[in-house]
C-alpha cells in the first residue's frame, strides 16, 4: 500500500511592502491527504478524549444502594471484575499485604475471593502469574519466583502455602499427597446437617449433566444402595475417587449452620459435593452444586433472603462461603516443630454470619478483616 503523501500548493498574492510599491509574494503550505491525516493522536487530543469518556461515565452513575448487604454484593461483583484487569504489580502488592506467615522456606498468604490459582480459558490474571513479582517484592530483584505447594478453587478463600525453593515445594506437595497436612475449612450452609457431627465417606466421580445446559459436575458414586429396605453393596466405578470428609456444626439456626470441615482426602470439589449431595446442605453461594440438573443461581428460602437483605434475583451475586481456615504442617527440614497456619475470615463471611444469626466459636474469636479495596475477600 502506498505511503500517505503530502502536496505543497503554492499561491501568489499581492502584498504591500514598506515602500510605496507593491510586490508579488510566493506562499506555500503543506496539504496532507486523508491517509496522512490518520496519524496517532497527539497528547492533547488523547487527554480531551479521556476527559470526555470520564464525563460520560459520570453521567451514567450507578444508583446508590442504601442496604449495606446489597452494597457489599455490588462491591464484591466489582472487585472480582477488577481482579482480572488489575496490573500484576498491584495484585502482587495486595497479596503481600495478606501474608500470614513468612520464614526462610515458606510464604503463606490469605488467598482472596474470586482469584484463580492457575491460568486457563478466559483467565487474564492468576496467582501463578504474579509469583515472580511477589518474590522480588519480598526478597529483592534477584529473587527466584515463588512456587505453589497446593491449590484452592477460585471462589475459596484462606490459607495458601508458597515455597521459596522448588525442592521445598516438592516436599510440601508430598505432605499433602500423603495426607500428612491437617486441613480445616469453615463453611456456611443452607440447612443444618443431621447428625450435628459425623463423617461422609462416599466416593466421588465426574459425570456429564445432560439437558438444556450440557456440562460436567462432580457427583456421588455410592458403594451401597437400598434394595427393599436392605443395604446392598454395588459395584464401584473405576473412575470414582475415594472421598472422606469429617464435619462438625459450630453454630446453627433453624435454616442455616456454620460448619467446620476436615477433608481426609483431596478430591476436586469434595467439600461442596459431600455437603450438597451427601448431607443436603449446600454451601451458601454455591451456584454450581445447589442443583444437579442445571447451572443456575442458588435458590434460597424467603426467610434466608430476608435475613440477608437480598431479593432472589440478586442471589446470583452471593460469593461462595467456603474458607480454608487452618493448615497444620508437620516438621519439615530445619523446622523441628509443626507449623499451625490460621487465616481470619473474609469480611463478607463475617457479615453473613451476623445476618444469619450464627455465632463464632467463643474459643476462636475472629475480628473482621479490614483489608483494603484490592485485598477484599
Amino acid at each position: 500500500m502506498a505511503a500517505p503523501t503530502c502536496r505543497v500548493p503554492r499561491l501568489w498574492f499581492w502584498g504591500s511592502g514598506q515602500g510605496l510599491g507593491s510586490h508579488l509574494r510566493l506562499v506555500s503550505w503543506p496539504f496532507c491527504t486523508a491517509a496522512a491525516a490518520s496519524k496517532p493522536l497527539v497528547a492533547q487530543e488523547l487527554a480531551e478524549r479521556l476527559r470526555a469518556q470520564k464525563q460520560e461515565q459520570k453521567a451514567k452513575k450507578v444508583p446508590v444502594l442504601t442496604d449495606p448487604v446489597q452494597r457489599r454484593v455490588q462491591e464484591l461483583v466489582r472487585f472480582t471484575q477488577q481482579l482480572q484487569r488489575v496490573h500484576p504489580n498491584v495484585l502482587a502488592k495486595a497479596l503481600s499485604r495478606g501474608i500470614v506467615h513468612q520464614d526462610k522456606d515458606l510464604v503463606v498468604i490469605n488467598k482472596p475471593y474470586g482469584l484463580p490459582v492457575h491460568g486457563g480459558p478466559g483467565v487474564q490474571l492468576c496467582i501463578s502469574d504474579v509469583l515472580p513479582i511477589l518474590a522480588k517484592m519480598l526478597y529483592g530483584h534477584k529473587a527466584e519466583p515463588l512456587h505453589l505447594c497446593h491449590r484452592l478453587d477460585k471462589e475459596t478463600t484462606g490459607v495458601m502455602v508458597l515455597a521459596r525453593e522448588k525442592e521445598v515445594a516438592h516436599q510440601v506437595q508430598e505432605l499433602f499427597r500423603t495426607r500428612q497436612v491437617a486441613k480445616k475449612y469453615w463453611a456456611i450452609t443452607v440447612h443444618v446437617p443431621v447428625p450435628a457431627a459425623g463423617v461422609v465417606d462416599i466416593p466421588i466421580i465426574e459425570k456429564e449433566v445432560t439437558g438444556q445446559q450440557q456440562h460436567h459436575k462432580m457427583t456421588l458414586s455410592p458403594s451401597y444402595r437400598m434394595d427393599n429396605g436392605k443395604v446392598v453393596k454395588v459395584r464401584s466405578s473405576r473412575n470414582a475417587h475415594v472421598a472422606v470428609t469429617q464435619y462438625q456444626v459450630l453454630s446453627s439456626t433453624v435454616s442455616s449452620a456454620l460448619l467446620e470441615l476436615q477433608p481426609v482426602t483431596g478430591v476436586k470439589h469434595q467439600l461442596r459435593v459431600h455437603l450438597s449431595f451427601g448431607l443436603d446442605c449446600p454451601i451458601l453461594g454455591d451456584h454450581k452444586y445447589s442443583d444437579w440438573n442445571r447451572l443456575a443461581p442458588q435458590k434460597l428460602s424467603v426467610g434466608t433472603l430476608k435475613k440477608l437483605g437480598l431479593p432472589q434475583s440478586k442471589a446470583r451475586h452471593l460469593p461462595l462461603h467456603l474458607h480454608a481456615r487452618q493448615l497444620v504442617l508437620p516438621a519439615l527440614g530445619s523446622r523441628k516443630e509443626e507449623l499451625s497456619l490460621v487465616c481470619r475470615l473474609p469480611r463478607y463471611f463475617v457479615r453473613s454470619l451476623s445476618r444469619l444469626g450464627l455465632e463464632m466459636p467463643s474459643q476462636d474469636p475472629n475480628k473482621e478483616d479490614k483489608t483494603g479495596p484490592l485485598g477484599i475477600q
